[in-house]
């Protein structure tokens, strides 16, 4: 398993024994837009944890729900916009935090004098 920048990758006969599947199999999936391996300087595929989380997945809805390659790829899109919102829905509520806590800091600017 060779080592880039101090992250674990896999080759792709060593993916293909993991899962069971032939590495054209992979190479289908990566025309397909559905994976994104790396490549070493020699163009050898290079496939991260990240890529076999979602190598894992898309067998999942292959194998297991028998969803075909398109309907995996609508899928892996709305999962991905989803976890976009997600991000930012968080950044959002952080945002909020920091606002509240200034609000709460700062002297209030109206009086109310009758």
């Amino acid at each position: 398993m060779p080592a880039k920048r101090g992250k674990e990758y896999f080759t792709i006969s060593v993916v293909s024994s993991m899962f069971d599947i032939h590495p054209q199999t992979l190479r289908l999936y990566e025309r397909e837009g559905l994976l994104r391996p790396e490549r070493s300087a020699g163009n050898t595929r290079l496939y991260s944890r990240q890529d076999i989380e979602h190598l894992n997945t898309i067998l999942n809805l292959t194998r297991e729900m028998g969803v075909n390659l398109a309907g995996v790829t609508i899928i892996m899109d709305l999962l991905q916009k989803l976890r976009e919102v997600q991000e930012e829905k968080q950044a959002l509520l952080a945002m909020r935090e920091v606002l509240e806590t200034r609000l709460a800091a700062s002297p209030s600017r109206h009086s109310t004098s009758v």
